[in-house]
């Protein structure tokens, strides 16, 4: 299943995906809400989903502009070394470990919104990454049964600026500019991709130029060895969000390191998923264009 959660013609709310349209569940069933939280909690069957298709209305999925998969998560955790290629080309020993480090919801914004470049960095730098919605929560999980605690699969673009990253020994600063780290649009259910999201294509790009391309196949820490490593020392709620880590083929490890620009549009692609398509401005335009309104 391919769900939305955008803005269309109906209103807010969460949309079934199958192809070019776009059905509003929220709008004929009021249950489901307005994020995929209700869902990921299990307060509405899945199964019933495919009946409200039958009473809402089709519309362009092209005409929906999405919105946070969750508006307000409680927990945003994110790998920060989970390929090896990519741990080598920042200089790094490949852990033990998982490297995790903590998202704030003010640096999270949904596909298509600006990404903003801070005005005091121009070092704004992309990561393509899968993340994981968690469904049922859990302490303890064992690894065998990780899987089953998995919502949905959806994009991610770790945004990072790494002036910022590399302050300090942890990674805060960097990591949560705001409007850095956009997500969505679509979120797939587990049924619809190979088991633990393995083995597809993950890619960013600008226009044709290929930032980075790997496989998931590739991650040191499985989705569900993470989920097993984090719920040992955290308690994974519905609705929580987990990065999985990027591939090599970052700006900073580039000969000339290559940041993204204003003015370019930066896409994260993940097999069997989608697309995540964000328009980079400067902060300084953000605040003269608030100004002036």
């Amino acid at each position: 299943m391919r769900l939305l959660v955008g803005i269309g013609a109906t209103g807010q709310g969460v949309f079934l995906v199958e192809g070019d349209e776009a059905w509003n569940l929220t709008a004929v069933d009021k249950r489901i809400g307005t994020d995929l939280q209700v869902l990921a909690e299990g307060g509405v069957d899945l199964d019933s989903l495919q009946a409200l298709k039958g009473r809402a209305t089709a519309e362009p999925l092209a005409s929906v502009t999405p919105a946070l998969p969750v508006e307000a998560p409680r927990k945003i955790i994110c790998l920060g070394l989970n390929y090896v290629d990519h741990i080598k080309e920042g200089g790094y020993d490949v852990p033990t470990y998982p490297a995790l480090f903590m998202r704030c919801t003010t640096s999270m914004i949904p596909a298509g919104a600006p990404m903003v470049r801070p005005s005091c960095s121009e070092q704004l730098d992309y990561e393509a990454e899968l993340m994981v919605i968690i469904g049922k929560g859990g302490k303890h999980i064992s690894e065998d049964n990780a899987l089953d605690h998995v919502f949905g699969y959806t994009l991610f673009n770790d945004g990072s600026v790494r002036e910022y990253q590399r302050k300090t020994h942890q990674w805060t600063p960097g990591k949560n500019f705001d409007a850095t780290g956009p997500i969505g649009p679509i979120v797939v259910t587990p049924d619809e991709l190979p088991k633990g999201a393995e083995g597809l294509k993950i890619e960013s790009r600008v226009g044709a130029e290929i930032l980075q391309s790997a496989t998931t196949s590739d991650m040191l820490w499985s989705v569900a060895r993470t989920i097993a490593a984090v719920s040992e020392f955290t308690t994974l709620e519905s609705g929580d969000l987990l990065a999985m880590g990027t591939p090599p083929g970052v700006g900073h490890a580039k000969t000339p390191q290559r940041w993204l620009r204003p003015g370019e549009v930066v896409e994260v692609e993940i097999e069997g998923i989608g697309i995540c398509a964000n328009p980079i401005v400067a902060e300084e335009d953000v605040v003269s264009t608030e100004a002036a309104e």
